[in-house]
């Protein structure tokens, strides 16, 4: 499966470690916790499913799901370069996480994403738990 946006490739694959590092770093994500590269490599090896956007070949964006297979899926690391965001890249890879999942008949596909990003989602069908919903998140230290 590939969007029809004619100047990037989307392949279900996972980027490099070099690669991963470069986008995870250029999102901002690092600014309140510093990741070592160990654990950004590391992260990768437990993606069920993954995918990269490339342009000329060169990785633009990534985007993982961590899943069971049957029942859970989470739509982790969706990170697109600050320089090539607005050109519909993050909607692409958007696609085709949510259409791996649902090719696998997944019960419940859930999200983890940045602040600020809920219009985005929400633009691909995604809702905010409401207050009384299920799902927590474990504080950081």
């Amino acid at each position: 499966m590939s969007p029809d946006d004619g100047a990037f490739e989307y392949l279900a694959e996972l980027p490099t470690a070099e690669e991963f590092e470069l986008l995870f770093r250029s999102s901002g994500w690092t600014e309140a916790v510093e990741v070592p590269s160990e654990r950004l490599a590391e992260a990768l090896t437990h993606a069920w499913y993954s995918v990269c956007a490339r342009r000329d070949g060169r990785i633009v964006g990534t985007g993982q799901v961590l899943s069971d297979g049957a029942l859970h899926a989470l739509i982790v690391d969706v990170i697109v370069t600050p320089e090539m965001r607005g050109r519909g890249i993050g909607t692409g890879i958007m696609k085709m996480l949510i259409a791996r999942c649902r090719e696998a008949d997944v019960l419940g596909i859930q999200l983890f994403s940045a602040r600020g990003k809920r219009g985005f989602y929400e633009g691909l069908g995604f809702v905010a738990r409401p207050d009384d919903g299920p799902g927590m998140e474990l504080a950081l230290r």
